[in-house]
């Protein structure tokens, strides 16, 4: 299948996620709430950091803390013996501008992984995709900066602005994964977007079920990060 051909049944996809409220913020806008710290999905303050930077698709909105995305994430890791602990940084209605300004307080700590998730908001906004890019770069910049391995999750834009547009959307992700050499998750959406019984009633956010999908996308890319960046994985 060719590069258009996936663009458009991705773009299907996303424009019937986009068409359930018929607005391009769907992805609840909280700006006007006061911020909250970024919540760990374990207790113990001794080990090292996994932080995944995102929107309302990561702080789970519509289900409960421990079933979104990140929360699975530590499962798993806890599952295998690996000794990180997970914080949620996600924050309802974030685009990626709001994202790079709470960077520095979300890399506080002993963070080893920045998971990047977002640019759903841009998109749905419409917003350029020259500033989604250059956010993004300023982000990984950033992390890496500070000995951070940094972990990207794509997203596509809904074809409401047109096919230029979604092709340089897209093309956003993996010009960046190869220009700063960072481990690229294609699509965090994927075999989600689009599914009634993946999506709540909003069409919108992962159920449960969906969200264990978007761990599954991640936890693919992010399992041989962390074995590579320690030369072996961090075991209890």
């Amino acid at each position: 299948m060719g590069v258009m051909t996936r663009l458009a049944c991705v773009g299907v996809m996303v424009v019937a996620v986009a068409g359930a409220c018929g607005t391009h913020d769907e992805l609840p806008d909280r700006r006007d709430a006061p911020a909250a710290a970024p919540e760990r999905t374990a207790t113990s303050a001794a080990r090292p950091r996994i932080v995944v930077l995102g929107d309302s698709l990561t702080a789970g909105l519509g289900i409960a803390r421990d079933e979104a995305y990140p929360a699975v994430l530590q499962q798993r890791l806890n599952e295998q013996g690996l000794n990180y602990e997970v914080v949620n940084a996600g924050v309802s209605g974030d685009t990626s501008a709001g994202g790079l300004s709470r960077l520095d307080w979300a890399l506080d700590g002993d963070v080893r992984v920045l998971v990047v998730a977002l640019g759903g908001n841009d998109g749905l906004r419409g917003l350029p995709p020259e500033q989604l890019k250059r956010n993004l770069a300023a982000i990984i910049e950033r992390a890496q900066a500070r000995g951070v391995t940094v972990v990207l999750a794509g997203m596509e834009a809904p074809p409401n602005f047109g096919r230029d547009y979604l092709v340089q959307f897209h093309n956003i992700y993996p010009a960046l994964a190869r220009q700063y050499h960072v481990a690229l998750v294609p699509f965090l959406l994927n075999g989600v977007a689009g599914s009634e019984t993946l999506n709540q009633r909003d069409g919108i956010h992962p159920t449960r079920e969906g969200a264990r999908i978007l761990a599954d996308n991640v936890w693919t890319v992010l399992q041989p990060v962390l074995t590579n960046r320690e030369g072996k994985p961090a075991r209890d």
